[in-house]
C-alpha cells in the first residue's frame, strides 16, 4: 500500500509580502500628526525587522467612530485596496482598535479571508491564517463590543445630567437655525420660510398644499434633502422650537450594539425647557396654529381651500381634478380634461358623493380595523421578529461563503501543483461556484426582509386616529386630513381612497347610504 500526502503546499513566491498596517489616531489636530508619526515610525521600523514584508500604506482613522465601520473612511479604503489585490497582510494593534462591534468585525474577517488577505493582531497574538482563529476572535471582540457600551452608558447619562439642568441644547438644529458655539442662531433665509409657511397654514392653506407650493417655487429643504411633504411641513407647525422653547429627547438611541434611533413614546424621561432659544414665530402665532390642528377645520381654512383640494387624481393623465359650483350645486372634474390637456374619460364627481363615500368608507375601516390594520401590523411586527432571526441566518451564510472560498483557494492550489487535473478542477470549481451563487442569492433575500419602520408607523398612527374616530353620519374633516394620501378616481361610480400606510379602499358613489353610528 501507498500513500501520497497530498496536502496543498504554500506557493513559494520570490516577491515581498505585501503589508498594510490600520490604526486609529487621536481627533485632536496636534496628537493626530505625532500619533500618525509615532505609527509611521513604529510600522518601518516593523518591516526591516521582518525583511519578508513590504509596507504598502498606513491607514489611520479618528478615534471616535469605533462601534460604525461606516463612517471610517480609512478603514473602508484600506479594505477597498485589499479587493483591488493590493494588499496580502493587514497588521493592527488590536481587535479593539480594529473594531468594536462584533458582528462587523466577524463579516470583515470572513470577506479577507475569502479573497486571501489575512489580518494580525498584535496585542492578542492573532493571526488569522491560522485555522479556526474566528472563533477566537469572537471573544476579544466581544470584550471590546462591551467596553464600547460601556463608553456609550457614560456619554447618555452625561447628556441626561445636562438635559435635567437645562444645560443641553441639542445636536442637530432644527430647520431655521445654524449652530454656532453649542447655541441655536437664527438662519434668516431658512426663517423666512419658516413663518411663511405658519402665515399660509394660518391663512387657511392646507399642509399638502403648502408642500406643493414650496416645491413649485423651488424652495430647498436643508442639504438638498428633495421635496418638501406633508409630514414635513406637519412637524414644522408643532416643533416647539420656532416659539423659542425646547422638548428634550424627542428620540433615543438604543443601548445595544447596533444602535438604533427610535421616537421616545415614554420609554425615557422628557425635559420641557421654555425659552431655551431666540424664537422664530411669537407665542400667539404658535398656539394659533395648534389651536388650528386640533379643531376639525377652522372658519379661515373652509373660506379658502378645500378638503379635496390636490387629493382627487384622475387615473389616466395623472391631473387633479378641480372644484366647479353649477346651479348651486358643487362638482369636481379632471383639470387637464376640462383645460383641453388631455383626451381622458369624462370624469364628474358630486362634491357631497366624495364625502359620503368616504365616511362610509372610514366607518367599514373602523368596525374592521382590528382585522385590517392590526393584522397588518402584526404581520410587520413579525417580520421585525423574524429580522433577528435573519440576522443569524446571514452570519451563517458569510461563514459558509468564507468556508466555500477556503476550499476554492484550496482547489486552485492543488490544480497549480499538479495535483488536480483541468476537468476534475473545473467540475469542482463549478459546483462550489453555484453553491456561492446560492447562497449570495438568499442572503440578498434575507436583507431585503428588513423592518420598515416608516410603514409601521403610519399605519400604527392610522389605527390610532380610527380609534379616536367616533362616526356620527358626517364627513369629518379633520380625520380626513390626516389619513387620505389622494382619490384615484376610477371612474363615476367609484373611487379608491389611497391612505397612509399603504392601505387602499375602493368605495362606490352612491345618492344614499351613510352609515350609523356606532
Amino acid at each position: 500500500m501507498q500513500i501520497t500526502d497530498i496536502t496543498p503546499k504554500p506557493l513559494q513566491s520570490m516577491s515581498k509580502i505585501r503589508l498594510a498596517a490600520y490604526c486609529r489616531v487621536s481627533s485632536s489636530s496636534e496628537d493626530q500628526l505625532h500619533s500618525f508619526a509615532t505609527q509611521i515610525r513604529y510600522y518601518s521600523e516593523y518591516t526591516k525587522k521582518h525583511p519578508e514584508y513590504e509596507l504598502v500604506d498606513i491607514y489611520a482613522d479618528e478615534g471616535l467612530t469605533g462601534t460604525d465601520m461606516s463612517k471610517r473612511t480609512e478603514l473602508n479604503r484600506l479594505l477597498r485596496d485589499c479587493k483591488l489585490g493590493k494588499i496580502d497582510r493587514i497588521i493592527t494593534k488590536s481587535v479593539s482598535r480594529f473594531a468594536r462591534n462584533t458582528e462587523e468585525l466577524l463579516i470583515t474577517l470572513r470577506m479577507l479571508k475569502e479573497i486571501g488577505v489575512s489580518v494580525y493582531f498584535e496585542e492578542q497574538g492573532i493571526d488569522t491564517n491560522q485555522l479556526n482563529m474566528e472563533m477566537i476572535v469572537t471573544f476579544p471582540g466581544m470584550a471590546a463590543q462591551q467596553e464600547s457600551e460601556a463608553i456609550s452608558g457614560n456619554v447618555r447619562w452625561s447628556i441626561q445630567r445636562r438635559m435635567q439642568s437645562g444645560e443641553y441644547n441639542c445636536t442637530y438644529p432644527a430647520y431655521g437655525y445654524d449652530s454656532v458655539d453649542c447655541k441655536l442662531a437664527i438662519n434668516e433665509e431658512e426663517a423666512k420660510i419658516v413663518r411663511r409657511i405658519f402665515d399660509l397654514y394660518l391663512q387657511g392653506f392646507g399642509t399638502q398644499l403648502i408642500a406643493t407650493m414650496l416645491n413649485k417655487d423651488g424652495i430647498p429643504r436643508r442639504k438638498g434633502q428633495g421635496k418638501w411633504y406633508r409630514h414635513t411641513i406637519r412637524y414644522i407647525l408643532t416643533n416647539e422650537r420656532y416659539m423659542g422653547d425646547a422638548l428634550l429627547q424627542k428620540k433615543y438611541y438604543t443601548e445595544t450594539l447596533p444602535h438604533r434611533l427610535l421616537t421616545n413614546k415614554g420609554e425615557k424621561p422628557q425635559y420641557y425647557v421654555e425659552n431655551s432659544n431666540e424664537p422664530i414665530v411669537s407665542r400667539e402665532t404658535f398656539q394659533a396654529v395648534q389651536d388650528l390642528l386640533m379643531c376639525k377645520g377652522g372658519e379661515a381654512y373652509s373660506r379658502t381651500i378645500y378638503p379635496l383640494t390636490g387629493k382627487l387624481k384622475c387615473p389616466e393623465c395623472g391631473h387633479n381634478f378641480r372644484r366647479q359650483v353649477v346651479e348651486g350645486k358643487t362638482y369636481w372634474l379632471c383639470n387637464g380634461r376640462a383645460k383641453g390637456d388631455s383626451e381622458c374619460k369624462s370624469r364628474r364627481l358630486r362634491e357631497e358623493m366624495v364625502y359620503d363615500a368616504f365616511t362610509r368608507m372610514a366607518c367599514k375601516l373602523k368596525d374592521n380595523s382590528s382585522y385590517l390594520i392590526g393584522t397588518l401590523i402584526k404581520q410587520i411586527e413579525q417580520l421585525q421578529s423574524k429580522a433577528s432571526k435573519s440576522q443569524e441566518r446571514i452570519r451563517q451564510i458569510d461563514k459558509e461563503l468564507a468556508d466555500l472560498g477556503a476550499r476554492n483557494l484550496v482547489i486552485a492550489r492543488l490544480h497549480s501543483s499538479g495535483v488536480l487535473n483541468a476537468t476534475d478542477y473545473s467540475t469542482q470549481t463549478a459546483e462550489l461556484n453555484n453553491k456561492i451563487t446560492e447562497l449570495r442569492i438568499e442572503r440578498r433575500k434575507k436583507l431585503a426582509e428588513d423592518e420598515d419602520d416608516e410603514l409601521l408607523e403610519q399605519l400604527k398612527d392610522l389605527e390610532e386616529m380610527l380609534a379616536e374616530y367616533l362616526p356620527q353620519g358626517e364627513f369629518d374633516e379633520r380625520l380626513f386630513e390626516g389619513i387620505v394620501e389622494k382619490i384615484m378616481v376610477d371612474d363615476n361610480t367609484k373611487i379608491t381612497f389611497k391612505l397612509i400606510g399603504g392601505v387602499e379602499l375602493t368605495e362606490k358613489i352612491i345618492e344614499k347610504g351613510r352609515c350609523k353610528s356606532l
